[in-house]
């Protein structure tokens, strides 16, 4: 029973369960309707051959007379049959026909009647072979009465005992019809209840092996192409998503202990240093702006990811605005280019004009800084050769291309979507400066303006690429 209760409870079984009974209600109400109108189709034909019958004797005594009448009469009721005849005379007293007993009020007042009869003439039930007779036969007959031009009394009608039985057999058709349908829509709403119950235990039991902690597990997906396969197909695109997220969260954790463990230790070891009797006043100078140094650096690394986070959340510092992108990317370009030159890089440009982007430009700016960064530290070719860096802007099939290039030793193919994580340096001693935030700001600042973020092979080096809709 407490089965039976706890199905009750799941909306499929509701939902089944409302669904049979409308249909069993409206198969119902048909099969009510077509019994109905199939009595009612019997009714009308009976009437409409008694009045054509009757049509027919009216005809044959105003042409031909009595006697062609009561021959023609006598004829009709003799054969066996549900028809019912009798003829009186102005009285009402028999004639001739097979009923023999017709009610007084059926021959006084001409019209339709139904009365209770029985059938006993000689034409129809002779005695059998010197034995008794049969016994009258009787009936509910359905009659129409009509005075005839010489004053006798005619009544034409049929036994509906027939019709009755038939009428039976409909009713009987139909509760069969009903049980059947209620018996039928109960069996196929409960195999798809069954069905549907069962795929969605299949999904509540992998989401609680996923929430006991076992991430690998996923949905089982069919080959119907079902609404419940698209559903599972979605349920794995995003469980494998949380559990990429989850990975890049442990990666992050490392990362981030690993890089800030090593300038808050250069931190301690220059304040104790700066402690220690007998510290002069410039071994305690230069604990201080090395802590400030560090300091810096870890405040710039909050603040990158502080910026990552406001962006990926879509709440920019700023609105969007009307952005010169042109001029943006040329800035930024001419302030890296002393920078370069330092390092013996040549910056080159190739800056389309009058480029104007629905941007953010504190964002659009902090993103090319971080690719030029990027490119100034690694544009330095293996081997002899002067360093290389191209910034581009253009405009191409509906879409704005932002691009820094460099000839540098380039990043490996399986590694360049590894690389937009945070915290990721392909550098394994994490001994070069930087907290591997530069790409991720990238990225983040990327998708929040509607575009992608790719590294491409530039053969030597790499070209990244900042793809965005244009205005």
């Amino acid at each position: 029973m407490n089965r039976f209760w706890q199905l009750w409870r799941t909306s499929t079984v509701r939902l089944t369960a409302t669904f049979i009974l409308i249909f069993s209600l409206f198969a119902i109400l048909l099969l009510a309707f077509i019994t109905w109108q199939s009595s009612v189709q019997i009714q009308r034909q009976q009437a409409d051959e008694i009045d054509r019958e009757m049509r027919v004797f009216q005809r044959i005594d105003a042409n031909q007379g009595i006697r062609a009448l009561a021959f023609a009469l006598q004829r009709v009721a003799s054969a066996p049959g549900p028809g019912v005849y009798y003829l009186g005379d102005a009285s009402g007293q028999f004639l001739l026909g097979n009923v023999t007993d017709v009610p007084a009020n059926v021959l006084i007042e001409p019209g339709i009647y139904s009365f209770d009869y029985e059938r006993a003439n000689p034409f129809i039930d002779p005695p059998r072979g010197g034995g008794p007779d049969r016994p009258p036969k009787s009936g509910v007959a359905v009659v129409r009465s009509v005075e005839l031009s010489n004053g006798m009394r005619l009544v034409v009608g049929r036994d509906v005992v027939e019709r009755r039985g038939f009428s039976a057999i409909i009713v009987q058709s139909f509760l069969f019809g009903v049980l059947g349908i209620v018996l039928f829509s109960v069996i196929a709403g409960g195999i798809t209840a069954r069905r549907v119950l069962k795929r969605i235990d299949t999904i509540r039991d992998t989401s609680t092996k996923i929430m006991s902690g076992n991430l690998s597990e996923r949905v089982p997906v069919t080959r119907r192409n079902d609404e419940f396969d698209g559903l599972a197909t979605n349920l794995n695109a995003m469980l494998d998503r949380i559990e990429q997220l989850l990975q890049g969260l442990k990666e992050v954790t490392d990362n981030v202990a690993h890089d800030l463990k090593t300038p808050l230790t250069r931190l301690r070891n220059q304040a104790e240093s700066a402690l220690r009797d007998g510290a002069t006043d410039e071994t305690r100078q230069r604990a201080l702006e090395t802590t400030i140094a560090e300091s810096d650096r870890l405040i710039q690394t909050f603040n990158a990811l502080l910026m990552i986070a406001r962006a990926e959340a879509g709440a920019p510092s700023g609105n969007l605005s009307a952005v010169d992108v042109s001029a943006v990317v040329a800035d930024v370009a001419e302030l890296y280019s002393p920078v370069a030159e330092d390092e013996g890089i040549v910056i080159e440009t190739a800056i389309e004009e009058g480029v104007h982007l629905h941007a953010n430009r504190e964002l659009i700016g902090q993103a090319m800084v971080n690719l030029l960064e990027n490119a100034v530290k690694y544009a330095k070719p293996e081997g002899e050769g002067q360093g290389r860096i191209t910034v581009g802007l253009r405009r191409e099939a509906g879409r704005v291309l932002i691009e820094v290039a460099d000839n540098g030793p380039g990043i490996p193919a399986e590694d360049r979507q590894r690389v937009l994580q945070r915290f990721v340096r392909l550098e394994k001693s994490r001994s070069e400066p930087g907290s591997g935030l530069g790409l991720s700001l990238v990225d983040a600042v990327t998708r929040l303006h509607g575009g992608t973020f790719r590294i491409e092979d530039n053969m030597p080096g790499v070209r990244a690429v900042i793809d965005l809709p244009g205005a």
